[in-house]
């Protein structure tokens, strides 16, 4: 049984936008999804939106466009 997901991903963004997968680049970059999953639920449950708010509040001051 195969692990590859990339079938599935096709059919649900078919299912939603109507659209097969447009060309060879894009199926290449559905290639590389499994693994950035894999990198996201390594850190399920480590990371904390409100561990650091005031860097977050911070980092919203640093990039606010001059005259905002």
């Amino acid at each position: 049984m195969s692990n590859d997901p990339s079938p599935e991903m096709m059919a649900a963004i078919r299912l939603w936008s109507g659209v097969d997968c447009p060309n060879a680049a894009a199926a290449r970059g559905l290639e590389d999804f499994p693994a950035l999953m894999a990198e996201f639920e390594a850190l399920r449950g480590t990371l904390v939106f409100e561990d650091e708010p005031s860097s977050f509040e911070a980092a919203l001051r640093a990039e606010k466009e001059p005259g905002a």
